[in-house]
């Protein structure tokens, strides 16, 4: 029986407010969507009993044991043999775009659609590097094609697996099979990978550094704390020397001293002994004014000096993955020389300009970290931490290949037993991630730190809110008025309202939250056609994952954002044209497959 009025405009509200909070971004989604299940809790919406019993659902295990998989496929070499086979394809750009993103598309089939994502970040880099261009090139393909290949299985991406299992919960039928989705989705990833591989990428703007020469990631320039020694060369002059001293490009953006804060100091302000700077440079002319000057990098060891050689310190980019430890967290509080052996040299955050101490700032996901230390250190403190070098592969993430054969072999088990509905799905792929476990092919530790956690949670605590909505018959009110809408019954048209309002929703909030939030709007709106449920959950399912229009709707976006030197308008100008794409694929399939 539905709620009251009363309790249908609570829920309301609250889900409004966390759509305000989604957008606004100073708290992570996951802690957002705790505090809206706590505010449906202490109103009585959601009694307590059930607040917590999203963490037990099928959805939300299969996401965690499919995570632990991927982890696997990482540590097996899978990105070693991909790298061996780009290197022997020449340089063609069409070529390297082509099989990059193909690969993509494909791994994001079987595996999360960010851990594909992540696995072939590095190879992408390493190949624009080799052929001196600029990363911005393959970098959003790439993100866009770990979202296209989620379509095509239920496994590909959470909100596949939401939207199977809702269909169970909601519509008293069976879960979607592991290849259900395939029909509409594999014809969608096809059509999106033809028009990104075709026409997208000509929209893609290259990020070409003032002086013409490609920057090494193409990213904005990094912020950056440098101390002055008293017996430094240039201590004592005013910065208009210190600037016209060399050709270095750097911007002096604040002065501290005496624990005073000057910002954009004169060109005419005397540099004194223990005055900390705070500059925004590339690595190259940062090196080249700690060269010139004598001045050090503030904090940390100070025995470790800049250096770019293969000898006893490297230096190497790395991007802050979803996940990691360091996400919501300041240099200062974590300390990675005393932990990691490791000094944070800069960071940078794409499309920001970062005027705060380099100390005291917050990190987020996609942010550019330049960090310094001895091999061993950096490659095992960057993995410790959940970091991704956009570097060689002298410092890869993955381990030693093992036994390859057999993790594929095992994957692929899960996934018959799965497509022949022997077992479930949440069992077969938490029985291969407990078996990888077991053999050795990923360790405890790394099992337990390859889970999104904070997806889980947002995914567990995002389900109660999903059956608030219905009991209380919100998603019927809203139901009501798409039908409305709907031409009196156009199943065409009502699929096309359903699909781009889930499409906008994960443009602007976690597009597992959106498939959460539009399936029980969608299964009412079926209901109250009299049709099938299944068209209008496929197309949230399509919808969910069309997150193509801003940096912010989806991981895979945002991890991009950085090493590419996106700005926020350039996902719009490739993925509006493709979200277009989408639509006028998907929408016959869907009607012509799920609603003959």
């Amino acid at each position: 029986m539905f709620g009251s009025a009363y309790h249908q405009e609570i829920v309301f509200a609250v889900i409004a407010m966390a759509f305000v909070l989604f957008i606004w971004g100073r708290w992570r989604f996951d802690l957002v969507a705790l505090f809206t299940l706590l505010i449906l809790v202490l109103t009585d919406i959601v009694p307590p009993r059930e607040a917590f019993t999203g963490f037990g659902h099928p959805a939300v295990i299969t996401v965690a044991s499919v995570l632990i998989i991927g982890r696997s496929l990482t540590n097996s070499g899978v990105a070693d043999s991909i790298n061996r086979l780009l290197s022997t394809l020449g340089h063609g750009k069409l070529i390297q775009l082509t099989a990059l993103t193909g690969l993509t598309v494909l791994l994001s089939a079987f595996m999360n659609n960010v851990g594909a994502l992540v696995l072939m970040m590095p190879v992408a880099i390493e190949t624009a590097r080799r052929t001196g261009r600029s990363p911005s090139f393959l970098l959003m393909p790439l993100a866009f094609g770990s979202l296209l290949g989620g379509l095509i299985t239920a496994i590909g991406t959470p909100p596949n697996m939401v939207i199977s299992t809702i269909r169970s919960d909601m519509g008293n039928a069976p879960p979607f099979g592991m290849f259900e989705f395939t029909p509409v989705g594999l014809a969608v990833a096809v059509a999106g990978f033809a028009f990104i591989v075709l026409i997208g990428w000509r929209l893609i703007p290259s990020r070409i550094t003032p002086s013409g020469s490609l920057d090494a990631f193409s990213i904005q320039e990094y912020v950056t704390e440098i101390i002055v020694p008293p017996d430094a060369t240039m201590a004592g002059s005013i910065l208009g020397e210190i600037k016209n001293a060399m050709d270095a490009d750097f911007d002096i953006v604040g002065l501290i001293r005496n624990d005073t804060r000057y910002d954009t100091p004169s060109t005419l302000q005397t540099i004194m002994g223990d005055d900390i700077l705070i500059i925004e440079a590339d690595p190259e002319h940062l090196q080249e004014l700690l060269s010139v000057t004598g001045f050090q990098i503030a904090g940390g060891d100070r025995s470790m000096t800049w250096s770019s050689n293969k000898g006893e310190l490297i230096t190497s980019e790395a991007v802050i993955a979803p996940n990691s430890d360091l996400e919501g967290r300041t240099p200062s509080g974590i300390d990675m020389l005393k932990r990691y052996g490791i000094n944070l040299l800069a960071v940078s955050r794409q499309g920001e300009h970062i005027r705060e101490r380099l100390s005291t700032l917050r990190l987020a996901i996609g942010d550019v970290l330049l960090v310094q230390g001895n091999p061993i250190s950096v490659r095992e403190g960057l993995r410790s931490m959940g970091i991704l070098p956009l570097i060689g592969r002298d410092l890869r993430l993955s381990r030693p290949k093992q036994q390859s054969t057999v993790v594929i072999s095992i994957f692929v088990l899960a996934i018959i037993l799965a497509a022949t509905n022997i077992i479930s799905i949440q069992i077969a792929f938490v029985g291969a991630a407990f078996i990888l476990i077991l053999i050795g092919s990923v360790s405890l530790r790394e099992a337990y730190d390859s889970v999104n956690w904070p997806i889980i949670v947002l995914l567990a605590a995002m389900l109660p809110i999903e059956g608030a909505l219905v009991s209380t018959g919100g998603s019927a009110t809203i139901a009501e008025a798409i039908n409305s809408i709907g031409a009196h019954g156009s199943l065409a048209l009502t699929l096309i309202i359903i699909l781009t309002g889930t499409m906008f929703l994960s443009g602007i909030v976690n597009n597992t939250a959106a498939a959460v939030i539009m399936a029980p709007i969608a299964i009412d709106v079926a209901m109250g056609m009299g049709v099938s449920i299944d068209p209008f959950l496929m197309a949230v399912a399509v919808g969910a994952s069309a997150a193509f229009l801003t940096p912010i709707g989806h991981q895979s976006n945002t991890l991009v954002m950085g090493p590419g030197g996106y700005k926020f308008t350039d996902y719009w100008r490739v993925g509006l044209p493709l979200s277009l794409v989408v639509i006028a694929v998907s929408i016959p399939l869907i009607m012509y497959v799920w609603a003959p």
